[in-house]
This record gives structure tokens, C-alpha cells and sequence, in this order.
């Protein structure tokens, strides 16, 4: 099994099969609109397109989680979520790192993600770690007012 360092000790590991109501809940916490438990079930069932790791204790308490589709020659960052206590602590960091490093092993050449344009930290982490703006999506992300926000379409070449 492979495993990558964060802080804190926890590390990050592959997801497994019976993550999946954890992985929704904290989904939830963090997105107006989460996914159900049976949307994880389907990419943990395919590793190989939807790469899933998690960022856990040694007792497997999972703290955040990155779920990732691989397409081709590009690989994109579905979500990144991390539990309200664990925020600002670096796991995010850690997950976007783990899951770079896995990357270096795929024929992917470049990573994608949307972020929201008022999501300051997440901004932050992805310019940190190389993210270079390339789009901008108005009115894409719907919010509980029934408002949209924009999102930032960025990229990070891997090769």
C-alpha cells in the first residue's frame, strides 16, 4: 500500500471500500450541494480512473479526502474536501501533494481543478503548489441563495 506523510501525524493512504459514508459526510460539510454515498462507491470502484485518497490517523480516522478522474493525457481534481477541525493545518497541502506524486507514475501531463473565485484558501494552496489560472466560469457553482458563484479553471503541468 502506498502511503505519503501529512502533518499531524496522519498520512495519506488510498481509499477503501467502506469509506464511503465517511467520505459523503465530509463532502457534505464542505459543499452546498455533497455527494451521496453512492457516487464515492463508483469511483472507489474503478482506482485506476478515479484515483481516491485519504488523509487518516493510524486508527483510520479519515480528516480530508482528494478524488481525482483520469482521462487520457489529463488527470483532474473532482473534489477536495477536509473536515472543519482539520482545516488550516496542511492536509489539504498534504492530499494535493500525495496526489501529484501518485500522478508522476500516469500518463498524465497536466492536472485540472475549479476552485471557487471567493475560496481564498484553497487559491492559496493551488498557486503554492504551481496552479496558474486559465479560465474563468461565471455563475458556475450554485449556492444555498440561489445565487451562482464563479469558478477559476487552473492548471498545473506535471511534465
Amino acid at each position: 500500500m502506498r502511503l505519503w506523510m501529512a502533518p499531524e501525524g496522519l498520512h495519506v493512504e488510498p481509499a477503501k471500500s467502506g469509506d464511503e459514508p465517511i467520505l459523503a459526510r465530509l463532502h457534505a460539510e464542505g459543499f452546498f450541494r455533497g455527494w451521496p454515498s453512492g457516487d464515492f462507491q463508483a469511483y472507489l470502484a474503478d482506482p485506476q480512473f478515479t484515483p481516491v485518497l485519504v488523509a487518516c490517523d493510524p486508527r483510520r480516522r479519515i480528516a480530508g479526502f482528494l478524488v481525482l478522474r483520469l482521462t487520457a493525457d489529463e488527470a483532474e481534481v473532482l473534489s477536495l474536501a477536509v473536515a472543519r477541525k482539520w482545516q488550516g493545518r496542511g492536509v489539504g497541502a498534504a492530499l494535493m501533494r500525495a496526489g501529484i506524486e501518485d500522478l508522476a507514475m500516469s500518463p498524465a501531463k497536466r492536472l485540472l481543478l475549479e476552485v471557487e473565485t471567493g475560496n481564498e484558501p484553497a487559491l492559496r494552496l493551488y498557486r503554492r503548489l504551481g496552479f496558474a489560472e486559465i479560465a474563468i466560469r461565471k455563475a458556475y457553482y450554485p449556492k444555498p441563495d440561489g445565487s451562482a458563484a464563479t469558478a477559476s479553471v487552473m492548471r498545473l503541468d506535471l511534465r
